[in-house]
């Protein structure tokens, strides 16, 4: 069965239609026209997701100074710190000279009660020698009297 040239020439007269309307073809005049609307709404929200993403980054920057101000802030306090232990470290040196002065003082005093105790027990075996000789000397005055 082969088709009428009559056919043939309706086909294509209606072929853009049909295909129009199952959406495949010359879309009809309105339809184009909502297309080109879309497009543009579609170009608008690109355009304010472009700038949310923008402001979103404006932000997250600030978000960065402000974490890069708060190390600053922390270093800087990590230095007093240093500085604090440092003086304190200072502080200790300091006591350790004094305790050092300290034990040279209670070595000067163990010097001197070391020679005090020796003038004592020379003292007292003086003291002892003088006392043997005098018992002595008296008991022989005793007996040759």
């Amino acid at each position: 069965m082969a088709l009428a040239q009559e056919d043939i020439a309706f086909i294509k007269d209606h072929l853009g239609e049909w295909l129009a309307e199952q959406s495949l073809g010359k879309p009809p005049l309105v339809y184009e026209i909502e297309l080109r609307e879309r497009m543009v709404r579609v170009e608008e929200e690109l355009k304010h997701q472009r700038e949310l993403m923008r402001q979103g980054f404006e932000q997250m920057e600030k978000r960065f100074e402000q974490i890069d101000k708060r190390f600053e802030q922390v270093d800087k306090r990590f230095e007093m710190v240093e500085k604090r232990f440092e003086q304190v470290d200072k502080r200790f040196e300091q006591m350790e000279k004094r305790f050092e002065l300290i034990d040279k003082r209670f070595e000067q005093i163990d010097k001197r009660f070391d020679e005090m105790l020796k003038r004592h027990d020379q003292q007292f075996l003086w003291l002892v020698g003088f006392i043997a000789t005098s018992t002595g000397l008296v008991i022989a005055a005793l007996r040759y009297l």
